[in-house]
C-alpha cells in the first residue's frame, strides 16, 4: 500500500472550478480550495571516530592531486618565458612553417615590467596587453601568452603549498587517531572492571552494553519491591530480566498526566466523574500490582503465541475458541478464578497495519491518543498515576494505572468499566507488547462487573513502515444487563472482541495514512488537494466521529430517559446545556436515540445511508432537497470510507440551501454514517486550512453493527461480500430547541423530536424492505 490512500470520486456535476473554487450556489461560491506549499529538507551527520577512513582517503587523493600538479607546473615552467616566435610577425607567418620550432627568450627588463603590471592586473584586457607590448618591443600575442602561463605557475604553486599542508594536516590526524585507539583499548568498564575491548566493537555497541547494564539495576531494583511485599524474589519471569535493544521514540513520549480522553464529548458529561470514584493506588499496592503486569506480559505473549489444545478451531474454521480448562492448567497462577455469574470471552486475531510499530506504541501508551483512535470502541478513558515512564528514551518498562470504559454504539448494551494496569515492554526479537490486567482485586466491589485478564496486543516491525498485530482480548463479564435485541452478538464476542479491535486499529491507521498523503490526484471532480485544508477538513471530521461515538452509548454518565414505544423500538431521550463551548452552539440541545433490528445486511444499509442520492428517501430535515457531493476526502480502500461535504438544495426557493459535513466509515466489524450541519463561512475558513476548533457542531447519525446471527457463519463482516444475516442500527440525532442556555424544555420539542426521529426510522424501513422486495 502506498503511503496515501486515494478513491477516484463518484460521478457528479462539478462544482469545482479550475482555480479551485466552489461555485454555482449563491454564497457557496466564497469555498475555495487552495493548493498547497512544500518543503524538504535533509541532514547527515557523520560520527567523530570514521575519522581514520577518512584520512586514509584523503591521503590518496592528495597524492593523486600532487602527480598531476607536478605535470602542470612542468608545462608552465617550460614555456614561462619562452614563446614561439611564429607568433612574432606577420612576415614569419607567411613563410613557410620551420622543421624546428624556434623560441625567444625576453630581456630581463621586459620580464622585470611585466611581473609588475602582474601584480597590479593578472589579468589584462586587448587594450592593455597592447600598450604593454608597443612600450616593452612585443608582440600582444606574446604578453597574452606570457601571461597565461604566468598565471598556471602562480596557480601551481599556490596549490603545492596547500598539498604540504595538507599532507601535514593528515600525519597529525592519523597520529591522534592512532593514540585514540591505544587508549581505548586499554580502557576497563566502569561497572564489572573487565575490558571494554572497543577495540573490536562499535562505538555504538558500546553504548547499548552500558545502557543494559543501567537496565539490569533497574530489574534489580523492581524485583527487590516485589519480593519485599510478597516474600520471595520475582524469578518467574524471565522475559523481565533479558537484555533489551532500546529504539528511538519518533513521535516523542505522550502525556501520561491525568486527563479525560474522551469523556462526555457528545453530551458534556463531567470529567470530574470519570467512571467510578477512582483514586490512584497506593505504595502498599504498587509492588502488588508490578508482579501482576510482569505476570501478565508473559502470559500475553504466550497467549498470542500458543495453538492447540489452548486455542482450539471454531467449527466454521474462520476464528480460534479458547479452551478454559487447558488456560487453567496452563495459568494457575493471575487475578484468581472467575466470579459467580460471570462469563468468559476470549479471542485472538492478527492483521498487518499500515502504520509504523514505535508509532503503535505511543497510540497505545497515551491515554488520549488511544481514547481518540478507538473512540467507537472507548468511551472514556483516564490515566490515574504513571508508574514508570520506561527506559533507553522510549516507552520500554512503561507501566501506568489506568481506568476505562468500553461500549458498543447503542443505549442498549451496558458499558464495561475496567480498573486496570497498562505494561509495556520491548523484548529481545524486537517485539514490542502491550498487555492490560484487572487492578479489581486490590479494591474488591459488588459494582464490578467486568474484569479484564490479560488482554494487549503484539507488535512486529515489517517493512515499508507496516506492523503485524497480533490481538488478545480476553474479559470475564457479567453481560445479564444486554438487551434481547444485541444478545446474540455479544454472546458471539464481536461487540468487544479482538477482531473489532483489530479492525478498528486497520481502519485508523489508513485514515492517518491518508491525512498525510500528498500525491492527491487533481484531475479528479471535487477531490480536496490543498493540503492544510484536507488536514483542517479531517480534523473536523474527526471531532464530529469522537462526539457521536462519547454520546450514543449507555454511559454511566449519561441520563437516559425512555419515551413511550414498543420495547425495543423505545426512543431515548436527554438533555443538556452548551454554555462557552466555541465546539457547539450555545443553548438547549435534545439529544434522541433508538435501536432496532433489520432484515437487511449491514454492507447495504451502509450504502443506503451514506449515498447523498438516497438521501432525501430518509432525511426529513433536507425536505425533499436535491443532495449534491460538492467536495471529498478518501480515507481509506474501501469507497465507503470517505469525508464529504454535502450541499441540500432546498425545494422551496423562499429557503436557502444547506450544507452538510459527512464521514462514513466502515470495517468487518462496524459501520458509521455520521453528518452535522455546518456554516457556509466557518467551513470556508476550513477548507483553506483554518482552525477547525471553533466550528460548531451538532453531530447526529447512524451507528451500523451484524446481528450476530452469521458470526459462525461463512461471512457476517459488514465489508464482506459474502456477508449475511441482518443488521442492528442505532439512529441518535441531537437538535437545539432553544438558543438560551437557562430555557426550560417545552414537552412539545421533546414530542417533536421524537416524531422526528420516530418517522426516520419508519422511512428507512419502508426503503430499505422495498429494495428487498
Amino acid at each position: 500500500m502506498s503511503a496515501g490512500i486515494t478513491i477516484p470520486a463518484r460521478n457528479m456535476p462539478s462544482m469545482v472550478e479550475k482555480n479551485g473554487n466552489i461555485v454555482g450556489f449563491g454564497s457557496f461560491s466564497a469555498l475555495t480550495l487552495g493548493q498547497p506549499n512544500m518543503m524538504e529538507g535533509g541532514h547527515q551527520l557523520h560520527h567523530p571516530l570514521d575519522m581514520a577512513a577518512q584520512n586514509t582517503t584523503s591521503e590518496s587523493d592528495i597524492n593523486a592531486r600532487l602527480g598531476r600538479d607536478d605535470d602542470v607546473f612542468d608545462s608552465a615552467t617550460k614555456s614561462g618565458s619562452e614563446n614561439q616566435e611564429g607568433g612574432a610577425s606577420g612576415d614569419d607567418q607567411d613563410q613557410q612553417r620551420p622543421k624546428k620550432k624556434r623560441y625567444h627568450r625576453h630581456t630581463q627588463h621586459q620580464i622585470q615590467e611585466m611581473e609588475a603590471f602582474f601584480k597590479e592586473c593578472p589579468h589584462p584586457d586587448d587594450k592593455q596587453r597592447k600598450e604593454l607590448s608597443r612600450e616593452l618591443g612585443l608582440e600582444p600575442l606574446q604578453v597574452k601568452f606570457w601571461f597565461q602561463n604566468k598565471r598556471t605557475q602562480m596557480k601551481t604553486q599556490h596549490e603545492r603549498h596547500e598539498n604540504t599542508q595538507l599532507r601535514t594536516e593528515n600525519e597529525k590526524l592519523r597520529a591522534d587517531n592512532m593514540r585514540y585507539r591505544e587508549a581505548l583499548s586499554n580502557a576497563s568498564c566502569p561497572n564489572c572492571g573487565g575490558p571494554t575491548a572497543i577495540g573490536e566493537m562499535s562505538f555504538d555497541e558500546h553504548h547499548l552494553r552500558l545502557e543494559n547494564a543501567r537496565l539490569r539495576e533497574e530489574i534489580d531494583r523492581i524485583s527487590a519491591i516485589a519480593a519485599k511485599y510478597v516474600g520471595k524474589p520475582v524469578v518467574n519471569y524471565p522475559l523481565l530480566s533479558s537484555p533489551v535493544t532500546p529504539r528511538p521514540l519518533e513521535l516523542g513520549v505522550g502525556n501520561f498526566g491525568p486527563q479525560a480522553g474522551i469523556g462526555g464529548e457528545m453530551y458534556g458529561g463531567p470529567t470530574g466523574d470519570l467512571l467510578r470514584p477512582m483514586n490512584a493506588p497506593n505504595e502498599a499496592d504498587k509492588p502488588m500490582i508490578i508482579e501482576l503486569a510482569v505476570a501478565a506480559m508473559e502470559e500475553l505473549i504466550r497467549m498470542a503465541q500458543m495453538g492447540e489444545p489452548l486455542w482450539m478451531t471454531s467449527l466454521d474454521g474462520a476464528s480460534a475458541v479458547l479452551n478454559e480448562d487447558e488456560y487453567i492448567r496452563t495459568f494457575p497462577r493471575g487475578i484468581g478464578p472467575k466470579p459467580a455469574g460471570f462469563k468468559c470471552e476470549a479471542s485472538r486475531e492478527t492483521s498487518v497495519v499500515i502504520m509504523n510499530h514505535i508509532n503503535l506504541v505511543e497510540i497505545l501508551m497515551d491515554v488520549s491518543q488511544w481514547s481518540t483512535v478507538f473512540s467507537g470502541i472507548v468511551s472514556r478513558a483516564m490515566a490515574l498515576e504513571v508508574l514508570s515512564t520506561g527506559v533507553a528514551g522510549n516507552f520500554n518498562g512503561a507501566l501506568q494505572v489506568m481506568t476505562a470504559e468500553f461500549q458498543v454504539p447503542s443505549p442498549l448494551v451496558p458499558t464495561r468499566e475496567s480498573y486496570y494496569v497498562r505494561y509495556c515492554k520491548q523484548h529481545t526479537d524486537g517485539t514490542w507488547a502491550v498487555v492490560d490486567v484487572s487492578l479489581d482485586n486490590l479494591r474488591p466491589s459488588p459494582a464490578v462487573r467486568c474484569r479484564r485478564r490479560p488482554s494487549g496486543c503484539l507488535i512486529q516491525e515489517m517493512p515499508n513502515g507496516y506492523s503485524k498485530v497480533t490481538w488478545v482480548e480476553h474479559v470475564e463479564v457479567d453481560d445479564r444487563g444486554v438487551h434481547n435485541l444485541y444478545k446474540q452478538l455479544v454472546n458471539s464476542g464481536h461487540a468487544f472482541g479482538a477482531k473489532r479491535w483489530v479492525a478498528t486499529l486497520d481502519r485508523q491507521c489508513e485514515r492517518l495514512a491518508s491525512a498525510m498523503a500528498t500525491n492527491i490526484p487533481t484531475g479528479d471532480v471535487g477531490v480536496i488537494t490543498n493540503q492544510d485544508g484536507r488536514k483542517s477538513m479531517l480534523k473536523l471530521a474527526e471531532r464530529m466521529v469522537i462526539s457521536f461515538c462519547a454520546g450514543v452509548s449507555a454511559s454511566t454518565t449519561h441520563t437516559w430517559t425512555t419515551l413511550s414505544g414498543t420495547g425495543a423500538d423505545d426512543v431515548r431521550v436527554m438533555t443538556r446545556k452548551s454554555v462557552d463551548d466555541p465546539g457547539r452552539p450555545p443553548g438547549i440541545v435534545l439529544s434522541a436515540a433508538t435501536s432496532f433490528w433489520l432484515p437487511v445486511p449491514p454492507k447495504r444499509v451502509f450504502d443506503f445511508l451514506r449515498d447523498e442520492n438516497s438521501r432525501s428517501e430518509w432525511d426529513i430535515l433536507s425536505n425533499g432537497g436535491v443532495v449534491q457531493e460538492m467536495a471529498h476526502i478518501a480515507n481509506g480502500r474501501d469507497t465507503g470510507n470517505c469525508v464529504s461535504l454535502l450541499r441540500v438544495n432546498s425545494a422551496n426557493s423562499s429557503q436557502s440551501n444547506m450544507l452538510i459535513l459527512q464521514e462514513s466509515c466502515t470495517d468487518q466489524t462496524a459501520s458509521f454514517v455520521i453528518y452535522a450541519p455546518v456554516d457556509i463561512v466557518a467551513m470556508n475558513v476550513v477548507l483553506n486550512g483554518g482552525d477547525p476548533d471553533y466550528v460548531a457542531l451538532l453531530p447526529s447519525g447512524f451507528a451500523i453493527l451484524p446481528d450476530g446471527s452469521a458470526a459462525h457463519g461463512s461471512g457476517g463482516g459488514i465489508g464482506e461480500p459474502g456477508s449475511t444475516g441482518g443488521s442492528l442500527l442505532t439512529v441518535a440525532f441531537q437538535i437545539l430547541v432553544d438558543s438560551v442556555p437557562t430555557a426550560k424544555l417545552s414537552l412539545g420539542s421533546v414530542a417533536t423530536v421524537n416524531n422526528l426521529i420516530a418517522c426516520t426510522v419508519e422511512r428507512i424501513k419502508a426503503s430499505l424492505s422495498c429494495e428487498t422486495a
